[in-house]
């Protein structure tokens, strides 16, 4: 599952994690500015980063100032003596915090994407300073007086509903971090916090050293037999950069399923390879175990504190689901079918196993490679066959550029002078359908050490009238680069990715708000993913497909025999694709619905008593994730929030079968879609923005063809 929204990962760093600013011994601003280019404004396009002069050495002085300017800017906002206003309150607020909002943006975006050592000392370090200043911002009684007053009054104002929308956010925002607690129960808050913060920033830390701990290293070369020639030359590759000359290295990916699992032919490396992914954590230096328990331990013992009976109360409170209780909802409708799906998928697995000679039990490690046989047999599709024409530089450019082009009248030019963090990162500036220049883009695709895993897109700076600023945007992945010299193919899987991830670029470089608080992406969680999920289902549309599935050495446009059972083949193996989806949601549910009182959970038991209770334990299609090294659900930002991917997919589904009604891949009801829903971020209640581009709310028909489960 793509993992998305860092920048929203990075907000709530700030404002929900706590240490005493006035213990910040920051360098005086004259020290520093004329050294540390963090501390101004950058002179490039959009102050997109200057890569080039940034160094290491800058982002604790600019962080620890950064804090320091914008407690004093809080603190005059908080003790104004004049009356409040929205323009000395909330636009105030808005307007604060420059240089901490500036540096962090690059800082966290780095330490997720081109991170070392030094980086990762200095995010231990500064991860419970982050929570303190979100605390002293949070829990200071007079400027939250300040926000109630205008909460209390909005209506009377004559505010623009834009406007209004904004006191609502920062009312709530204070509301649920604390701000109508005792002053007792404002310090366990803090120690609360501080705590989160530093055991997020530690789990972070340990799953980015795992992912090098578990790779697996194989000796003998005929064991990789099932790889393609350039998949061994890369394998062998990476083993020598890793200091292991003349052997072959398989590095893990951040899910349970492992990619190479489909193509390797050898039984007992497909165990090593799964093993080492689904038991990380769970002992050892970096074990990630005991960090969960306390986590969630920790969440429940806040939300109690907040009048919440659990963190998952908590949490949904603000979204779309209102309470857990809908999300249990949804999903329990569609258990019975979706088991009975996969449990169907994985009987025609086993007569594959039996067929071909193979005396043993489905187990996890068999279901990608026999599928993928299953697969071929019933669709006569071979993989290798469509491979030659996902040429990954083709996908991006006559693909998903193509789409949004299409769609939305946007194009992308290069930027190769534009300074990039990394050099397998590219630069882009997108253009309206009048010429006038938007934002600017990077990509960066491609997997490497010092990068966390998954597919995210984040801002390094956040587009807003107020402040006149255009937005800044990165889209990550972790494709698996070819050796030197040779073409990039990627999955389909990594196609629709590709679509996913821009989706949720162009929500944030569409965004035409005021305020930055309620700019592109900053949306609820089981919303954020709707208009990223939209563009997926574009990877398959005829005319889009047309133009980017070719040859890459002919540029022979797909047979449309080949491309018709790729089309066909597209609802297979999806009663396992949403089993452990849904498997990994619930987990993330259950977890946080744990009560304050609730002592510290033994990981293994506790999640397989959870797969019992929804009856989805299914041992040989374990969760997308499990606990220990559960991204989203720990250290990032979807903590009982992993089930918006689905909440959102249904939105999706639904939004995307109405635009076939209307035309399909056209200007105008792609135009209607940027209007309604893209360039509004959070200035309307999200059904309402759905609503006005649909002209009803949601069902979930549309999801359950999508993924061929009716």
């Amino acid at each position: 599952m793509r993992q998305t929204l860092l920048a929203a990962s990075i907000a709530a760093t700030i404002a929900l994690t706590g240490c005493s600013i006035h213990e910040t011994q920051a360098p005086s601003a004259a020290a520093v500015q004329t050294q540390n280019p963090l501390m101004q404004p950058s002179a490039l396009q959009y102050q997109a980063p200057d890569f080039n002069i940034i160094k290491d050495e800058h982002f604790k002085p600019a962080l620890e100032q950064g804090i320091k300017e914008h407690y004093q800017q809080v603190l005059a906002i908080a003790n104004n003596s004049e009356a409040p206003t929205f323009e000395n309150t909330i636009v105030a607020l808005e307007t604060s915090g420059e240089l901490l909002n500036r540096a962090s943006k690059v800082f966290y975006n780095l330490a997720g994407t081109d991170s070392n050592p030094t980086m990762r000392k200095i995010q231990g370090e500064m991860a419970p300073k982050m929570a303190a200043h979100s605390d002293n911002i949070h829990l200071n009684a007079p400027l939250f007086a300040r926000i109630d007053s205008l909460y209390q009054q909005r209506s009377t104002l004559g505010l623009t509903n834009e406007e209004v929308r904004l006191i609502e956010v920062y009312h709530q925002r204070f509301v649920m971090a604390g701000a109508k607690l005792t002053d007792e129960q404002k310090a366990q808050i803090r120690v609360l916090n501080e705590e989160q913060s530093t055991l997020t920033n530690e789990f972070s830390q340990r799953l980015m050293r795992l992912t090098k701990e578990i790779a697996v290293v194989v000796d003998d070369v005929d064991q990789l037999a099932g790889l393609s020639d350039s998949e061994i030359r890369a394998a062998k590759a990476d083993a020598a950069a890793q200091g292991h000359e003349g052997k072959y290295l398989l590095s893990i990916t951040n899910t349970t399923r492992q990619p190479v699992l489909a193509k390797l032919e050898n039984r007992e490396l497909r165990q090593r390879v799964w093993q080492a992914s689904s038991t990380r954590g769970m002992q050892g230096e970096n074990e990630t175990a005991s960090l969960v328990a306390r986590l969630a331990q920790l969440r429940a013992e806040r939300a109690a504190l907040l009048g919440y009976k659990s963190w998952a109360d908590y949490r949904l409170a603000p979204q779309m689901a209102k309470n857990p209780e809908a999300v249990y909802k949804m999903f329990g409708s569609m258990v019975p079918a979706v088991v009975a799906n996969t449990q169907k998928e994985a009987d025609d697995i086993q007569a594959m196993i039996n067929k071909t000679g193979g005396d043993f039990t489905l187990a996890p490690w068999d279901w990608a490679f026999y599928a993928e046989k299953v697969r071929q047999e019933k669709f006569n599709l071979d993989e290798s066959s469509i491979k030659p024409y996902f040429e990954f530089n083709r996908v991006l450019t006559d693909g998903v550029f193509f789409t949004l082009e299409s769609l939305y009248g946007v194009t992308f030019k290069p930027r190769p002078d534009l300074p990039v963090y990394h050099e397998d990162v590219k630069a882009y500036e997108m253009f309206d359908t009048d010429g006038t220049s938007m934002a600017i883009f990077y990509g960066d695709y491609f997997a490497r050490e010092g990068k966390r895993g998954g597919a995210w897109m984040s801002s390094f700076v956040a587009q807003s009238k107020l402040l006149n600023n255009k937005p800044v945007v990165v889209n990550v992945m972790n494709i698996k680069k070819a050796p030197e010299g040779e073409p990039t193919f990627v999955s389909y899987d990594e196609v629709t990715t590709m679509f996913h991830e821009l989706g949720h670029g162009t929500h944030g470089m569409f965004s035409k708000v005021t305020y930055p608080s309620l700019s592109g992406t900053a949306v609820s969680r089981d919303f954020v993913e709707f208009p990223s999920t939209f563009e997926e289902d574009w990877a398959a549309h005829p005319k889009v497909l047309a133009n980017y599935a070719k040859h890459y050495e002919t540029g022979e446009v797909i047979p449309d025999e080949l491309l018709q059972k790729l089309l066909k083949s597209r609802s297979f193996n999806q009663g396992f694709d949403t089993l452990e989806y849904m498997a990994a949601a619930l987990v993330d549910l259950e977890w946080h619905s744990l009560p304050a009182d609730a002592p510290l959970q033994d990981v293994a038991n506790f999640e397989a008593n959870a797969l019992e209770k929804h009856g989805i334990n299914i041992a040989a299609v374990p969760p997308r994730y499990k606990s220990t090294y559960f991204a989203h659900a720990f250290p990032g930002g979807y903590s009982a929030s992993y089930y918006a991917y689905m909440w959102s997919e249904i939105l999706a589904a639904d939004a995307f079968a109405y635009v076939q009604t209307q035309g399909g891949l056209n200007r105008n009801i792609g135009m209607k879609y940027r209007k309604t829903i893209r360039e509004v971020g959070n200035s309307v209640p999200p059904m309402e923005a759905y609503k006005a581009f649909r002209g009803q709310a949601p069902t979930t028909e549309a999801l359950l063809k999508r993924r061929g489960l009716n």
